[in-house]
């Protein structure tokens, strides 16, 4: 498939698909004239590359964990640093803490919501 295909199905910009490719996350094929065709297996790499990037993982750390996360769970890898180990826990603990600041703000927009929902309901009620 062309790149566009690929930005459609796996819902990513082709400037970030581009992107991608260039920090060798994805590796499309090359075709005669040139022209990349990208693999259907690169449409739920693409999005899980999305994923780790909006969770706010640096590109760097996504090529040191992807080839890990094609393999089934219970798979470590034997030749893993010290030093990847402690920069991934790092990584988890961000996102706990983006976990939990989206959960409060989440929170608090339902909150808002069923006191608007409330309050236009009374609002009916005392336009009856």
């Amino acid at each position: 498939m062309k790149i566009g295909e690929l930005a459609k199905l796996s819902n990513t910009p082709t400037r970030s698909l581009r992107y991608y490719e260039e920090q060798g996350l994805i590796i499309p094929r090359r075709l005669e004239n040139g022209y990349r065709e990208y693999d259907a297996y690169l449409i739920d790499r693409a999005m899980q590359i999305r994923g780790l990037i909006d969770s706010g993982v640096p590109t760097k750390i996504i090529a040191l964990i992807l080839p890990c996360l094609d393999k089934p769970r219970g798979i470590v890898p034997e030749d893993i640093e010290p030093e990847l180990l402690a920069i991934l826990g790092d990584e988890r603990d961000k996102m706990n803490q983006r976990i939990d600041f989206l959960t409060r703000n989440r929170d608090s927009i339902d909150t808002y919501i069923e006191a608007a929902e409330k309050a236009l309901a009374r609002r009916a009620t005392l336009t009856n």
